[in-house]
């Protein structure tokens, strides 16, 4: 399981005293911890890694718009930590389409949708992220949408 394999990885990033893996990896079971009790299970119980797949993305979602506020308030040095675990979140993350994948899909489902203009295009997006199931950042998804329907 997922959820015990992160907290074996509080045990190595101890041990290797790498301060960065050890502070994403203590965020990540406090917020697997809140997650369990907000759900009505005891703080012993484990996630099943759907669940701590949607945690991590979450807890990645916030650090991206930390390091937009941070660096809109031109704090570089609260933006560099938030980055640093970013990318150690990341890891865990399954590997995220690019456009180029997306576009297909995205042109695939018009053709079935018939014409799509800009009041259709909520749903369009809507059924697309149902379909990807979260292989695809949702922005990314826009951007392509977008781009093919403003041809």
């Amino acid at each position: 399981m997922l959820h015990s394999s992160i907290k074996e990885e509080l045990k190595t990033a101890m041990k290797a005293h790498d301060a960065v893996k050890l502070r994403t990896v203590r965020s990540m079971l406090t917020a697997f911890t809140n997650e369990l009790v907000a759900t009505s299970r005891t703080p012993q119980s484990m996630l099943e890694d759907s669940e701590v797949l949607a945690v991590i993305k979450r807890l990645a979602k916030q650090r991206k718009e930390s390091i937009v506020q941070y660096e809109a308030g031109n704090r570089q040095d609260l933006a560099d930590p938030e980055k640093e675990e970013l990318i150690v979140l990341e890891s865990y993350l399954p590997q995220m389409m690019s456009r180029d994948e997306i576009r297909p899909i995205v042109e695939a489902k018009i053709a079935l949708m018939g014409e799509v203009d800009k009041s259709k295009m909520g749903m369009l997006i809507g059924s697309l992220m149902k379909e990807l199931n979260g292989k695809a950042d949702g922005g990314d998804v826009k951007a392509v949408v977008e781009e093919i329907i403003n041809k």
